[in-house]
């Protein structure tokens, strides 16, 4: 057997050396199984045997590292605290900055539970991971409702109240008949989300939060990012988390419309609002789990969508994927996104060229004045 070929049977290259892309095939694989951990058992303790998706990510693990020659893991815990500690560009991924942003992990380092970033990545791909799992609950709750007024209600309902408490059924604005629709897509809090028997609720994005030490006093006001940790991650911490001391009384709708709908949906209805001030008609749009359409805008089609992703290049590629064959889409997302270093070039740069006239990245407070230039473009060319 020749030097090639035995390095190509165990993975590595005639130098000795990894090949390029294994490490980054594995980080994916790493947020695959975060993901799905977090939604079939408590992440307080694994207990063997491990599950399948588990073993096997601990497997391949094992195997990289030993290619590379780094100590491998030795059960998955220390696997769980590598994906809180390594971030992408660690050497043993080496994942490039043009896919994700350096320092990204998998697990947050105060939480310990999947970070968003880990949840996107997870969502990276043909079947659409965690994303298109939001899409087929929404599909179902679609057919179900059987006109689309009633599916709006139900939709902006889950959006809004990502938990429900049992004293919100008899406050003013409740509906019995919107709650018989979606309460199959909520559940009881689970136990990795508590806090000694509390759960805590960031104020800003309704999600749930956890303090960095378990066995602290819940943090006040002015808490830093070393104190605590939620769902939105990126949230001000000048709000005391709201506390529910009774947790048995509360559901919790299902995490991947947590991630994808109700995360969002502050963008969402702050981009509608624009257009409504402007006078901008806009109708729902199906495939995209949060889309519009602009009417009015003669033969051109103008669509919306609006997103809330940490990674530029993953919602490039996703953008890519799942585009719908408009004139042109406006890309909302929060305006602390785009003001990151980086974002909006690395996002431009993920997309295939002749996208990058199509699609324009853009924020709620933007939005009107960008649909204007790209309207004005459509004049100038006519």
């Amino acid at each position: 057997m020749t030097a090639g070929a035995a390095a190509r049977r165990t993975g590595r290259t005639a130098t000795g050396e990894a090949p390029q892309g294994v490490g980054t095939e594995l980080f994916l694989e790493l947020a695959r199984m975060v993901a799905s951990l977090a939604e079939v058992q408590s992440l307080r303790s694994f207990a063997l045997p491990y599950p399948g998706l588990a073993q096997r990510a601990l497997d391949r693990t094992v195997l990289h590292c030993l290619d590379v020659g780094e100590p491998p893991p030795q059960s998955l815990p220390e696997l769980w605290e590598w994906c809180r500690t390594r971030p992408a560009d660690d050497p043993l991924f080496a994942v490039p900055a043009a896919l994700l942003t350096p320092g990204t992990t998998l697990v947050h380092p105060v939480g310990r539970m999947p970070t968003r970033s880990c949840l996107e990545i997870a969502s990276h791909g043909p079947d659409g991971g965690v994303a298109a799992h939001a899409r087929a609950l929404l599909d179902d709750l679609e057919a179900r409702c059987g006109t689309g007024d009633r599916y709006r209600r139900c939709r902006r309902f889950l959006a809004r109240h990502p938990v429900v408490h049992q004293q919100d059924r008899f406050g003013p604005g409740w509906s019995k008949a919107v709650w018989s629709r979606v309460k199959d897509l909520y559940g009881s809090i689970p136990e990795s989300l508590l806090t000694d028997g509390v759960f805590l609720r960031c104020p800003t994005c309704g999600l749930p939060a956890l303090p960095g030490e378990r066995d602290r006093p819940v943090p006040g006001p002015q808490a830093t990012d070393d104190d605590l940790w939620c769902e939105g991650e990126v949230c001000p911490r000048d709000e005391a988390p709201e506390l529910i001391r009774d947790p048995e009384q509360a559901w919790i709708v299902r995490s991947p419309l947590r991630m994808f709908l109700a995360l969002p949906h502050r963008t969402e209805e702050a981009a509608r609002e624009a257009l409504d001030r402007a006078g901008i008609g806009h109708a729902a749009l199906p495939g995209p789990l949060c889309a519009f359409r602009l009417t009015d805008t003669g033969p051109d089609l103008l669509d919306i969508q609006v997103h809330d992703r940490l990674q530029p290049a993953l919602l490039a590629a996703r953008l890519a994927d799942s585009t719908a064959p408009a004139d042109r889409t406006l890309v909302v997302v929060p305006e602390a996104l785009v003001g990151r270093d980086g974002y909006r070039e690395t996002f431009i740069d993920a997309l295939p060229a002749f996208l990058r006239d199509r699609l324009v990245l853009t924020t709620p407070a933007d939005l009107v004045p960008d649909l204007g230039r790209v309207l004005g473009e459509k004049e100038n060319d006519a």
